[in-house]
């Protein structure tokens, strides 16, 4: 290899990415960032606070470092910023959950080969049910990733001065949004349509919150429950468009307009790619997420939003960062 060349070490480190994800996971799952926080420094103290190995410590604080999650310095760990807002246990953003939730979702990549020559899922694409007990783990875990875009939205909508205003959330999950929401403006209610039994987590976590009073569920599947016509001021549909497909997108945002008060809102929210797709570049590598796991879902450009959201009969579309999401406001 001449000067000129480059190294392989970037092909390394992107052929071994699932160590990255390994280690982090490990590192969540034993709460290893929140001990960081409250003052463990050393793999050995750090083993007697978790109750792990020191090898198993050092070997975490080693992958760590390399990743750019912890420093270390005069012999001593701590987190990086980044580290110590999004891995630290019951932050508000905390993506712990999450890092141990893709542990076990590493495996199924390895038909990745087949579903690209196929050009969709080799096997049953992912069907989600009403009463499936995976929920209890997924729901919590992924709800953190929507904290940013909650807030961002919350500023765009002036929320926290909008009085008296009235949302739903279409496939809410978590209730994030509207737990977010709420408390922000003390005045505002909301009503979640989802699933029962992930109505059920919602409730308790908003309870949680202190938000529950004003808080309301619907039990139904949002491809067939009626929305209503003129009800809201503001409604939402989050990370659920990349799994729809085109037609079914501005069919529901039709649903939306009409569900609307005069002058109401859509807020929209998921990973969005440029019209070029030259980035963002998560949700350029979430793309083949979708294709493992959906016949009809991607990540829809900037222009495929606008142009839906028009059909649907909307007017105006205005864009705004919330990365690695982006959130769309409609009227």
């Amino acid at each position: 290899m001449t000067s000129e060349q480059p190294a392989p070490d970037g092909v390394l480190r992107l052929i071994n990415g699932y160590w990255a994800t390994g280690v982090v996971g490990a590192a969540a799952s034993h709460s290893l960032f929140t001990h960081l926080e409250n003052g463990v420094g050393t793999a050995a103290e750090l083993a007697e606070r978790a109750g792990i190995a020191e090898r198993g410590a050092q070997t975490l604080l080693d992958g760590l470092l390399s990743v750019g999650l912890v420093a270390l310095h005069e012999g001593r760990y701590r987190n990086t910023p980044e580290a110590s807002l999004y891995l630290v246990d019951d932050r508000p953003a905390s993506l712990g959950r999450f890092a141990i939730l893709k542990l076990k979702h590493m495996a199924g990549l390895s038909a990745l080969p087949d579903v690209v020559r196929a050009g969709g899922p080799v096997r049953d694409a992912a069907s989600e049910l009403a009463d499936n007990p995976h929920w209890e783990e997924i729901v919590p875990a992924i709800a953190a990733q929507s904290v940013s875009a909650a807030e961002t939205a919350a500023e765009v909508l002036g929320l926290a001065e909008a009085g008296a205003v009235s949302i739903l959330d279409v496939g809410g999950g978590s209730g994030v949004y509207s737990g977010i929401w709420l408390a922000a403006n003390p005045q505002a209610r909301a009503t979640q349509l989802d699933w029962e039994p992930i109505n059920v987590i919602a409730r308790r976590l908003l309870a949680e919150r202190g938000v529950a009073d004003r808080f309301t569920t619907i039990a139904g599947d949002f491809h067939t429950t009626d929305f209503g016509k003129a009800k809201y001021d503001i409604a939402l549909y989050s990370h659920i468009a990349h799994q729809e497909s085109p037609e079914e997108n501005v069919a529901v945002f039709a649903r939306f307009r009409e569900a609307l008060k005069p002058g109401g809102a859509l807020v929209v929210c998921d990973y969005v790619v440029d019209d070029d797709r030259g980035g963002p570049p998560l949700p350029l590598l979430f793309a083949a997420e979708m294709l493992l796991k959906s016949k009809q879902g991607g990540t829809w450009r900037r222009s495929d939003y606008h142009d839906w959201l028009v059909k649907g009969g909307f007017t105006t579309v205005s864009f705004h960062a919330a990365p690695p999401a982006t959130v769309m406001i409609a009227r």
